[in-house]
Protein backbone atom coordinates (compact mmCIF):
# COMPACT_ATOMS: atom_id res chain seq x y z
CA UNK A 1 0.00 0.00 0.00
CA UNK A 2 2.79 2.23 1.13
CA UNK A 3 4.64 1.55 -2.71
CA UNK A 4 1.18 2.55 -4.36
CA UNK A 5 0.96 5.96 -2.53
CA UNK A 6 4.67 6.85 -3.36
CA UNK A 7 4.24 6.60 -7.19
CA UNK A 8 1.24 8.58 -7.08
CA UNK A 9 2.84 10.94 -5.45
CA UNK A 10 5.72 10.65 -8.45
CA UNK A 11 2.90 11.20 -11.23
CA UNK A 12 1.63 13.93 -9.12
CA UNK A 13 5.10 15.46 -9.15
CA UNK A 14 6.11 14.30 -12.28
CA UNK A 15 2.29 16.14 -14.01
CA UNK A 16 3.25 19.33 -12.18
CA UNK A 17 6.74 19.70 -13.64
CA UNK A 18 4.98 19.45 -17.21
CA UNK A 19 2.33 22.01 -16.49
CA UNK A 20 5.35 24.48 -14.84
CA UNK A 21 7.58 23.92 -18.19
CA UNK A 22 4.62 24.50 -20.51
CA UNK A 23 3.72 27.48 -18.41
CA UNK A 24 7.35 28.84 -18.43
CA UNK A 25 7.82 28.09 -22.26
CA UNK A 26 3.96 30.07 -23.26
CA UNK A 27 5.63 33.00 -21.19
CA UNK A 28 9.11 33.24 -23.12
CA UNK A 29 6.95 32.72 -26.36
CA UNK A 30 4.34 36.02 -25.58
CA UNK A 31 7.39 38.41 -24.30
CA UNK A 32 9.33 37.24 -27.58
CA UNK A 33 5.79 37.72 -29.61
CA UNK A 34 5.32 41.27 -28.11
CA UNK A 35 9.41 42.33 -28.40
CA UNK A 36 8.65 40.95 -32.31
CA UNK A 37 5.66 43.34 -32.48
CA UNK A 38 7.67 46.41 -31.06
CA UNK A 39 8.69 49.09 -32.75
CA UNK A 40 11.82 51.20 -30.53
CA UNK A 41 12.43 54.02 -33.39
CA UNK A 42 12.05 55.71 -36.40
CA UNK A 43 14.78 56.14 -38.84
CA UNK A 44 15.18 57.59 -41.98
CA UNK A 45 16.56 60.53 -44.18
CA UNK A 46 15.50 63.53 -45.42
CA UNK A 47 16.06 65.27 -48.72
CA UNK A 48 15.59 67.90 -50.71
CA UNK A 49 12.35 67.16 -53.47
CA UNK A 50 13.78 67.13 -56.98
CA UNK A 51 13.19 65.09 -60.11
CA UNK A 52 17.09 64.87 -60.89
CA UNK A 53 18.51 62.56 -58.01
CA UNK A 54 21.79 64.33 -58.20
CA UNK A 55 20.37 66.89 -57.16
CA UNK A 56 18.30 65.56 -54.25
CA UNK A 57 20.65 66.87 -51.41
CA UNK A 58 21.02 66.11 -47.97
CA UNK A 59 19.16 68.41 -45.18
CA UNK A 60 20.15 69.33 -42.05
CA UNK A 61 18.73 70.31 -38.73
CA UNK A 62 14.88 69.18 -39.93
CA UNK A 63 13.16 69.40 -36.59
CA UNK A 64 11.34 65.85 -36.62
CA UNK A 65 8.66 64.85 -34.32
CA UNK A 66 5.04 62.52 -34.23
CA UNK A 67 1.52 62.69 -32.79
CA UNK A 68 0.77 59.51 -31.26
CA UNK A 69 -0.20 58.16 -28.04
CA UNK A 70 3.29 59.23 -26.37
CA UNK A 71 5.01 61.95 -27.94
CA UNK A 72 8.51 61.63 -28.02
CA UNK A 73 10.99 64.50 -27.72
CA UNK A 74 11.80 65.88 -31.01
CA UNK A 75 14.96 65.45 -32.58
CA UNK A 76 16.76 66.89 -36.00
CA UNK A 77 18.19 65.74 -38.97
CA UNK A 78 22.15 65.61 -38.87
CA UNK A 79 24.26 66.91 -41.77
CA UNK A 80 23.42 63.76 -44.00
CA UNK A 81 20.21 64.10 -43.29
CA UNK A 82 19.32 61.17 -41.11
CA UNK A 83 17.40 61.10 -38.22
CA UNK A 84 16.19 58.36 -36.10
CA UNK A 85 12.48 59.11 -33.49
CA UNK A 86 12.74 57.52 -30.02
CA UNK A 87 9.53 55.90 -29.70
CA UNK A 88 7.32 55.48 -26.68
CA UNK A 89 6.79 52.25 -24.89
CA UNK A 90 2.93 51.98 -25.85
CA UNK A 91 4.48 52.40 -29.61
CA UNK A 92 3.58 48.63 -31.51
CA UNK A 93 3.39 47.72 -35.15
CA UNK A 94 1.04 48.73 -37.27
CA UNK A 95 -0.32 51.36 -34.85
CA UNK A 96 -0.93 54.78 -36.58
CA UNK A 97 1.48 57.91 -35.76
CA UNK A 98 1.52 61.21 -37.84
CA UNK A 99 5.40 62.50 -38.00
CA UNK A 100 6.17 66.04 -38.50
CA UNK A 101 9.08 67.47 -40.37
CA UNK A 102 9.97 71.47 -40.17
CA UNK A 103 12.50 73.44 -41.74
CA UNK A 104 12.14 77.14 -42.00
CA UNK A 105 13.71 77.14 -45.78
CA UNK A 106 11.00 74.29 -46.59
CA UNK A 107 7.77 73.22 -46.84
CA UNK A 108 6.27 71.61 -43.85
CA UNK A 109 5.44 67.69 -43.96
CA UNK A 110 3.31 66.04 -42.12
CA UNK A 111 3.47 62.28 -42.94
CA UNK A 112 0.41 59.70 -41.85
CA UNK A 113 1.64 56.58 -41.11
CA UNK A 114 1.58 53.63 -39.64
CA UNK A 115 4.72 52.08 -36.93
CA UNK A 116 6.68 49.45 -38.90
CA UNK A 117 10.20 48.56 -39.32
CA UNK A 118 11.31 50.80 -42.93
CA UNK A 119 13.41 53.56 -43.64
CA UNK A 120 11.44 56.49 -44.12
CA UNK A 121 12.79 58.57 -46.86
CA UNK A 122 10.70 62.18 -46.93
CA UNK A 123 11.33 64.62 -49.47
CA UNK A 124 10.96 68.33 -48.14
CA UNK A 125 10.39 71.44 -51.13
CA UNK A 126 12.35 74.49 -50.81
CA UNK A 127 10.32 77.63 -50.35
CA UNK A 128 12.49 79.94 -52.29
CA UNK A 129 14.52 78.54 -55.50
CA UNK A 130 16.99 80.68 -54.07
CA UNK A 131 17.05 82.50 -57.71
CA UNK A 132 15.78 85.65 -56.43
CA UNK A 133 17.33 88.76 -56.09
CA UNK A 134 18.90 89.52 -52.82
CA UNK A 135 16.21 90.71 -49.84
CA UNK A 136 18.15 94.16 -50.48
CA UNK A 137 16.27 94.19 -53.74
CA UNK A 138 19.63 94.02 -55.91
CA UNK A 139 19.92 91.30 -58.52
CA UNK A 140 21.09 88.39 -57.34
CA UNK A 141 25.23 87.33 -57.44
CA UNK A 142 26.58 85.24 -59.71
CA UNK A 143 29.08 83.10 -58.13
CA UNK A 144 31.78 81.03 -60.51
CA UNK A 145 35.57 79.40 -60.75
CA UNK A 146 35.22 77.99 -56.96
CA UNK A 147 38.36 76.29 -56.28
CA UNK A 148 39.51 74.72 -53.30
CA UNK A 149 43.06 75.23 -52.09
CA UNK A 150 45.00 73.62 -49.70
CA UNK A 151 48.49 71.73 -48.41
CA UNK A 152 50.01 68.63 -47.18
CA UNK A 153 53.11 67.63 -45.90
CA UNK A 154 55.20 65.06 -48.54
CA UNK A 155 58.24 63.10 -47.17
CA UNK A 156 61.28 62.81 -49.54
CA UNK A 157 64.57 61.11 -49.58
CA UNK A 158 66.86 63.37 -50.62
CA UNK A 159 70.30 61.75 -52.14
CA UNK A 160 72.44 64.67 -50.65
CA UNK A 161 76.07 62.91 -51.31
CA UNK A 162 78.11 60.14 -51.47
CA UNK A 163 80.02 58.34 -48.72
CA UNK A 164 84.05 57.15 -49.70
CA UNK A 165 86.80 55.57 -48.34
CA UNK A 166 89.65 53.31 -49.07
CA UNK A 167 91.37 50.88 -46.85
CA UNK A 168 94.02 48.17 -46.46
CA UNK A 169 94.61 44.75 -45.23
CA UNK A 170 98.31 44.36 -44.93
CA UNK A 171 99.77 40.64 -45.04
CA UNK A 172 102.30 37.90 -46.70
CA UNK A 173 101.17 35.57 -48.43
CA UNK A 174 102.24 32.01 -48.34
CA UNK A 175 103.20 31.95 -44.65
CA UNK A 176 101.42 28.51 -43.31
CA UNK A 177 98.75 29.58 -40.84
CA UNK A 178 99.96 26.20 -38.34
CA UNK A 179 96.59 26.80 -36.38
CA UNK A 180 97.23 30.67 -35.71
CA UNK A 181 94.16 33.16 -35.99
CA UNK A 182 92.85 34.02 -38.50
CA UNK A 183 93.72 31.83 -41.22
CA UNK A 184 92.59 31.20 -45.13
CA UNK A 185 89.43 29.85 -45.25
CA UNK A 186 90.99 26.39 -46.09
CA UNK A 187 92.92 27.12 -42.88
CA UNK A 188 96.15 26.11 -45.18
CA UNK A 189 97.31 30.38 -44.97
CA UNK A 190 98.12 32.70 -42.55
CA UNK A 191 95.50 35.53 -42.94
CA UNK A 192 94.48 39.19 -41.63
CA UNK A 193 91.14 40.94 -41.62
CA UNK A 194 91.07 44.82 -41.71
CA UNK A 195 87.61 46.86 -41.82
CA UNK A 196 86.63 49.95 -42.65
CA UNK A 197 83.18 52.47 -41.02
CA UNK A 198 81.47 55.19 -42.55
CA UNK A 199 79.33 57.70 -40.52
CA UNK A 200 76.29 59.48 -42.11
CA UNK A 201 76.41 62.23 -39.62
CA UNK A 202 72.95 63.48 -37.61
CA UNK A 203 69.41 63.00 -39.34
CA UNK A 204 71.50 60.87 -42.27
CA UNK A 205 71.95 57.26 -43.70
CA UNK A 206 73.35 54.99 -45.89
CA UNK A 207 72.48 53.63 -48.97
CA UNK A 208 73.56 51.28 -51.71
CA UNK A 209 76.47 50.45 -50.21
CA UNK A 210 79.30 48.50 -51.91
CA UNK A 211 82.66 47.06 -50.94
CA UNK A 212 85.04 45.87 -53.85
CA UNK A 213 88.95 45.55 -54.04
CA UNK A 214 90.81 47.88 -55.98
CA UNK A 215 94.18 46.86 -55.71
CA UNK A 216 96.74 43.42 -54.60
CA UNK A 217 95.98 39.94 -55.21
CA UNK A 218 91.93 40.31 -54.84
CA UNK A 219 90.95 36.37 -55.50
CA UNK A 220 92.21 36.15 -52.16
CA UNK A 221 90.12 37.77 -50.22
CA UNK A 222 86.74 37.45 -48.47
CA UNK A 223 84.26 39.85 -46.10
CA UNK A 224 83.49 38.56 -43.29
CA UNK A 225 81.73 40.96 -41.58
CA UNK A 226 78.44 42.94 -43.33
CA UNK A 227 77.47 45.57 -41.67
CA UNK A 228 76.39 47.94 -44.48
CA UNK A 229 74.00 45.76 -47.06
CA UNK A 230 71.18 46.86 -44.57
CA UNK A 231 72.16 50.70 -44.40
CA UNK A 232 71.40 52.77 -41.57
CA UNK A 233 73.75 55.76 -40.21
CA UNK A 234 76.79 53.74 -39.35
CA UNK A 235 77.51 50.74 -41.45
CA UNK A 236 81.20 48.62 -42.00
CA UNK A 237 82.57 46.29 -44.13
CA UNK A 238 85.55 43.71 -42.65
CA UNK A 239 87.70 41.51 -45.17
CA UNK A 240 89.59 38.48 -44.83
CA UNK A 241 93.10 38.47 -46.66
CA UNK A 242 95.02 35.27 -47.03
CA UNK A 243 97.85 36.54 -50.09
CA UNK A 244 99.76 40.20 -50.29
CA UNK A 245 98.52 43.21 -49.18
CA UNK A 246 95.09 43.88 -51.04
CA UNK A 247 93.56 47.68 -51.11
CA UNK A 248 89.60 47.99 -51.02
CA UNK A 249 87.19 50.69 -51.76
CA UNK A 250 84.17 51.38 -49.38
CA UNK A 251 81.40 53.29 -50.73
CA UNK A 252 78.09 54.45 -50.03
CA UNK A 253 74.82 56.67 -51.12
CA UNK A 254 74.21 59.20 -48.27
CA UNK A 255 70.12 60.21 -47.77
CA UNK A 256 68.47 62.50 -45.74
CA UNK A 257 64.48 62.65 -44.66
CA UNK A 258 63.15 66.08 -45.66
CA UNK A 259 59.13 67.26 -44.94
CA UNK A 260 57.64 69.69 -47.75
CA UNK A 261 55.17 71.63 -47.68
CA UNK A 262 52.81 70.74 -51.19
CA UNK A 263 50.14 73.00 -52.30
CA UNK A 264 47.26 71.05 -53.53
CA UNK A 265 44.12 72.37 -55.44
CA UNK A 266 40.77 70.89 -56.42
CA UNK A 267 37.14 72.05 -57.84
CA UNK A 268 33.60 70.59 -56.13
CA UNK A 269 31.33 68.77 -58.24
CA UNK A 270 28.70 71.61 -58.42
CA UNK A 271 24.21 70.10 -59.10
CA UNK A 272 22.02 72.36 -58.96
CA UNK A 273 22.11 74.92 -56.61
CA UNK A 274 24.74 73.29 -54.42
CA UNK A 275 28.78 72.25 -54.56
CA UNK A 276 30.34 69.27 -52.92
CA UNK A 277 33.88 68.72 -52.54
CA UNK A 278 36.15 66.38 -49.96
CA UNK A 279 39.62 66.92 -48.10
CA UNK A 280 41.93 64.23 -47.10
CA UNK A 281 42.90 63.64 -43.20
CA UNK A 282 46.36 65.40 -44.05
CA UNK A 283 44.92 68.99 -45.35
CA UNK A 284 46.13 71.95 -43.76
CA UNK A 285 45.14 75.51 -43.84
CA UNK A 286 42.50 74.81 -46.13
CA UNK A 287 40.15 77.91 -48.28
CA UNK A 288 37.91 78.28 -50.75
CA UNK A 289 38.45 80.55 -53.52
CA UNK A 290 35.57 81.91 -55.76
CA UNK A 291 34.93 85.18 -57.88
CA UNK A 292 31.65 86.95 -56.55
CA UNK A 293 30.01 89.20 -60.01
CA UNK A 294 33.94 88.68 -60.76
CA UNK A 295 35.51 89.76 -58.07
CA UNK A 296 37.87 87.07 -56.35
CA UNK A 297 37.35 86.51 -52.90
CA UNK A 298 39.46 84.00 -50.14
CA UNK A 299 37.40 82.45 -47.58
CA UNK A 300 39.55 80.25 -45.14
CA UNK A 301 37.74 76.62 -43.94
CA UNK A 302 37.70 75.92 -40.48
CA UNK A 303 36.16 73.32 -39.07
CA UNK A 304 32.31 75.08 -38.95
CA UNK A 305 32.71 76.57 -42.13
CA UNK A 306 30.79 80.16 -41.97
CA UNK A 307 30.20 81.87 -45.95
CA UNK A 308 28.14 84.83 -46.42
CA UNK A 309 26.96 83.42 -49.89
CA UNK A 310 26.22 79.52 -48.96
CA UNK A 311 25.59 77.59 -46.00
CA UNK A 312 28.14 74.73 -45.54
CA UNK A 313 27.86 71.12 -43.62
CA UNK A 314 30.44 68.81 -43.60
CA UNK A 315 30.68 65.28 -42.84
CA UNK A 316 33.75 63.63 -40.82
CA UNK A 317 34.73 60.33 -43.01
CA UNK A 318 37.62 57.66 -42.65
CA UNK A 319 41.12 58.10 -41.04
CA UNK A 320 39.73 62.08 -40.60
CA UNK A 321 38.85 62.83 -44.32
CA UNK A 322 35.91 65.33 -44.60
CA UNK A 323 33.03 65.91 -46.54
CA UNK A 324 31.96 69.42 -47.54
CA UNK A 325 28.28 70.05 -49.11
CA UNK A 326 27.12 73.76 -49.80
CA UNK A 327 24.49 75.63 -50.57
CA UNK A 328 23.91 78.99 -52.41
CA UNK A 329 22.03 81.62 -50.04
CA UNK A 330 19.14 83.63 -51.09
CA UNK A 331 20.61 86.19 -53.55
CA UNK A 332 23.13 84.24 -55.01
CA UNK A 333 23.44 81.86 -58.36
CA UNK A 334 25.39 79.99 -60.19
CA UNK A 335 25.65 81.21 -64.38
Amino acid sequence: MESSHNARTLRLTLAFLVVAAAIVASGFFFIRLRNRNKIFSLTGAVIQQNVDTRKQSPIADVVVTATNDEAPAPVKTNASGFFKLPLGRKERRGQNVILHFRHPGYQPIDLDTTVADNIYVIHMVPLHTGEEDAPSGQPAVIVTNILIRYSTENSVDANIGTGVTTFQIPNTGGIPCDQHTPCSPDGRWKAAIGSATLDAGQGNEYRNARVFCIAGPCPFTKVVGDNFTRGGRVISASILNWSDTTTFLFQAEVFRRQVNDTVRESYPVVYGRTFNFSLPSAAEGPSLEAELDKTPITFPLGPDPKLSWASCSVIMGSRYSKSYRCELKQGFKFP
